[in-house]
């Protein structure tokens, strides 16, 4: 869980650099090396998040409908935020139940 919550932090994070910074500098300064490069980075690490999604989702016992939503969540922006916040819930609970 620490893993997944981990890589979908990263994977939120390059796909705002992907749109904030990548996407702006093609568009005024004509690089497009910035887009086949950050493009490819956040391709690679939203398959793996999808992959670990589907682990995690697998592992926890979510419904379809919630890990469908988690993965959506990694398509948007910010989203990451959501995610992050609902999987340090679950966390927490999780450490709680392990002490008792």
């Amino acid at each position: 869980m620490r893993l997944f919550r981990l890589v979908s932090l990263i994977e939120g994070l390059s796909l705002l650099t992907l749109l904030l910074v990548a996407i702006p500098l093609r568009a005024y300064l004509g690089l497009h090396e910035a887009v086949y490069y950050v493009g490819w980075t956040h391709g690679v690490l939203f398959l793996v998040y999808g992959a670990l999604a589907l682990v995690v989702s697998h592992r926890r016992g979510w419904s379809i409908a919630y890990w469908l939503m988690v993965f959506l969540l990694g398509a948007v922006p910010f989203g990451f935020l959501v995610v992050d916040a609902q999987l340090k819930r679950a966390l927490r609970s999780s450490e709680v139940l392990e002490g008792a």
